[in-house]
């Protein structure tokens, strides 16, 4: 009996022994998985900038598919130097940099919705290069490793014609920019990762709303014979033959404190022509320049929390300047076929804005864009809800093959630039003698290529046909590739809103198609529905213009600027079918990357010679003033000062700083206050090369009639540069006008003139 008890009491030990083994197990996975849970909380909390999980805010929100996004804004200064270096966009080797007429900026807008992240940069550059692209890709990975890549970063030019070129690695474009130009690539490398590297900084939770609406009377198609030829059936669908939309995404706080806005318009920035010498923003700059000072009110241009993108779209063959084109040398209509003169040809055919001149037509269509903008944010709405989606692919494009049918496919070209692309557009016409609309080669001109560069091959010309081809760059590749193979496809979805990121110019039914496309992909699924499908053009990589099939037949500047071929389009329409129909099916990953672009390290070559020394008149330094102000003004005037100055490629980084200074004098604190710089709207810095070095600058301030009544002076900053010791020496220099009184009228009592006698 004691044995069999003795052997109950252990195996109810062992039974109790057991039970707590199993207890104690289960208490301390309860305290590893809470301690585990509260870890991983504050970790995100407190990395949540570097890794992208997002933290509750006060009130407890978090992000969700139907929640608020996390949302960052930045503006950053991208203007290269303002002298010597050629503008981009009309190739023009007369048309290089001599002054300021507005600062070029870079906008960043990174939305996440804490499982994914998107960024979306518009910069006021003339077109997104692919060195651009890959050198401000290479800076974003040295500082955030894999958060920021090729597939969730747009980069999208607003199309400016006026900033510093050089900023390409394909030989055409070097060419025409006198070389790759490390002074013009920096600023706008640093400009667009500090601008990225801003609205990182300052991420917030907060919604955003879309809205969209029209805009007339500030676009005008300038190739309107080569829409006609498009499908009849296809032209009378649409109201116009561009496009007048303009879309709205508008960002906030929780609270509906604005954040910043990017708005898509289709239109060319030309309306600052080529024979503008001044580094300038243009109708889309200016409409950002007003929204900003509307929503950071007191702030100098650049300066304030609100940021207001204005990007570009299918503009290629769309012109701001709305009283069209005519014969400048006799008045009368130029060719509806050619658009040329009969003397003169294409370069005396010219359209021309709204406006007087080109400074009132670019504030006029810039004005009409932010009112349009302004009134659509007011406005929005309709919440943007649901997931982040970004899908990217590096095409071969001269080697795109397309099955249109059962028993025919169509395939791309290598590059080829046709002969109207000699003879530019009514934006500007070419110097030559060539015209738009030519199916035929020129003897003279075809001799002379031949002779310097080679014939184009049998197998390029056939491919295309109707384009006869001036130049084979897809066959040139000394020193390096004149244009590029290997171009980016993307599209990135902020729930509702598709951008898709373009590498070119698309004419204006070319991008309706494009929209179309995708949004029947999209919408294939359930998961989209109601969905704004927008494009960002010159985006990424630039590739020249993309023309329907029947516009390319014409040949007009579009056409013979559609480098890949007749069958471009199709081919961009089948690539990014198949982005947004793996972002509809949640099938990205599965997507192949395809061929990197290259980098190229030799043979890149530049032009630019060093900047000489400055040399200025006897009797006198830098800074001072040769041509004084009036000492009275009024509201409505324009105050000019005139400066010995040195070259402004000689003060190297000029980010964040300004050439330009006008200032008021506060009675009540005794000081000086900026209220304009170089990057206002108000101010021109005209920078002018003089004979044997002796520069001059000339700031002209043009007095707005909300001005205030005092007294002001214009300051002018530089750098010159000496030789000392035979060896070079750059140094600082400044300078001031008089002191200056600005007047609401010029019927005064001497009584209540202020009194000039302030200090500097």
């Amino acid at each position: 009996m004691a044995g069999k008890r003795c052997s109950r009491l252990s195996a109810l030990q062992v039974a109790l022994i057991v039970l707590l083994i199993i207890l104690t197990v289960v208490c301390v996975s309860l305290i590893v998985v809470f301690v585990t849970r509260k870890t991983d909380t504050e970790d995100s909390h407190n990395s949540w900038l570097e890794v992208g999980p997002v933290p509750p805010n006060s009130a407890g929100v978090t992000v969700t598919d139907q929640g608020p996004y996390l949302i960052g804004v930045g503006r950053a200064d991208c203007t290269g130097p303002p002298a010597e270096i050629p503008l981009m966009g009309y190739a023009n080797p007369q048309q290089t940099a001599a002054g300021i007429h507005t600062r070029l900026f870079s906008r960043a807008f990174i939305i996440d919705d804490g499982s994914r992240r998107v960024v979306f940069v518009t910069a006021d550059v003339g077109m997104i290069s692919q060195r651009l692209r890959l050198e401000v890709l290479q800076a974003l990975k040295e500082k955030y490793g894999d958060l920021y890549r090729q597939d969730n970063v747009v980069l999208s030019g607003t199309h400016t014609h006026c900033g510093p070129a050089g900023y390409f690695q394909y030989t055409l474009f070097m060419l025409t920019s006198k070389g790759y130009i490390k002074a013009s690539m920096e600023p706008l490398v640093n400009g667009i990762v500090k601008s990225i590297d801003i609205a990182h900084s300052n991420m917030k939770q907060g919604r955003i709303y879309r809205h969209r609406g029209e805009l007339g009377d500030s676009s005008l198609n300038r190739s309107p014979h080569s829409y006609l030829n498009n499908p009849e059936k296809e032209r009378q669908r649409y109201k116009s033959n561009t496009d007048k939309q303009v879309l709205v995404l508008k960002f906030t706080d929780l609270d509906g404190n604005g954040m910043g806005m990017i708005s898509w318009f289709a239109v060319h920035a030309v309306s600052m022509n080529y024979t503008n010498r001044m580094v300038s923003s243009d109708n889309m700059g200016y409409a950002s320049y007003l929204l900003e000072k509307d929503k950071n009110p007191g702030e100098l241009p650049g300066q304030g929390s609100f940021v207001a993108g204005f990007s570009s779209s299918n503009l290629g063959d769309v012109t701001p300047n709305t009283r069209g084109p005519y014969c400048v040398n006799t008045g009368l209509p130029c060719d509806y076929l050619n658009s040329s003169c009969p003397v003169g040809g294409t370069k005396m055919c010219q359209a021309f804005g709204p406006g007087d001149d080109m400074f009132d037509s670019t504030r006029i269509i810039g004005h009409n864009i932010y009112l349009k903008a302004k009134e659509l944010y007011a406005n929005a709405s309709e919440e943007v809800t649901g997931p982040i989606q970004s899908a990217h692919q590096w095409v071969n494009m001269t080697d795109v093959t397309v099955k249109i049918n059962d028993t025919h496919t169509v395939s791309t070209c290598k590059p080829a630039l046709g002969h109207s692309f000699g003879a530019g557009t009514i934006d500007g016409g070419g110097d030559l003698n060539f015209t738009q609309g030519a199916v035929e080669g020129d003897p003279f001109w075809d001799g002379i290529r031949d002779t310097l560069l080679g014939p184009p091959s049998n197998q390029t010309k056939e491919c295309h046909h109707p384009k006869p081809i001036l130049l084979s760059t897809g066959e040139m590749n000394w020193p390096l590739p004149w244009h590029p193979q290997i171009v980016d496809v993307q599209i990135i979805t902020i729930g509702s809103v598709a951008v898709i990121a373009v590498p070119g110019e698309m004419t204006t039914m070319s991008g309706r198609r494009l929209r179309e496309a995708v949004k029947e992909e999209l919408e294939s699924v359930d998961t989209f529905s109601n969905t704004e499908v927008v494009i960002a053009g010159l985006s990424n990589v630039y590739t020249h213009y993309i023309t329907t099939y029947e516009e390319y037949q014409v040949q007009r500047y579009e056409g013979a600027s559609t480098i890949y071929g007749p069958h471009t389009l199709t081919a961009y329409l089948s690539k990014y079918r198949q982005l947004a129909k793996a972002i509809a099916q949640d099938r990205v990953s599965e997507l192949p990357v395809g061929p990197e672009p290259p980098f190229f390290t030799k043979n890149l070559f530049n032009l630019m010679g060093a900047a000489a020394v400055d040399r200025k008149p006897i009797n006198t330094s830098f800074g001072d003033v040769l041509e004084q102000v009036l000492p009275l003004y009024r509201q409505g005037d324009v105050v000019s000062v005139t400066f010995v100055a040195g070259n402004p490629r000689h003060s190297g980084d000029i980010s964040d700083k300004t050439f330009v200074t006008v200032e008021i004098y506060e009675n009540r604190t005794e000081t000086w206050k900026v209220v304009y710089n170089d990057a206002s709207w108000e101010t021109r810095f005209h920078w002018l090369k003089g004979p044997g070095r002796q520069n001059n600058a000339t700031v002209e301030w043009h007095i707005p009639p909300s001005a205030p009544v005092g007294s002001y002076r214009i300051r002018h900053f530089g750098h010159y540069k000496e030789l000392k010791d035979l060896r070079p020496i750059i140094k600082p220099y400044e300078g001031s006008s008089d002191v200056f009184t600005v007047m609401s009228s010029y019927y005064y009592h001497s009584q209540n003139l202020p009194v000039h006698d302030h200090n500097s």
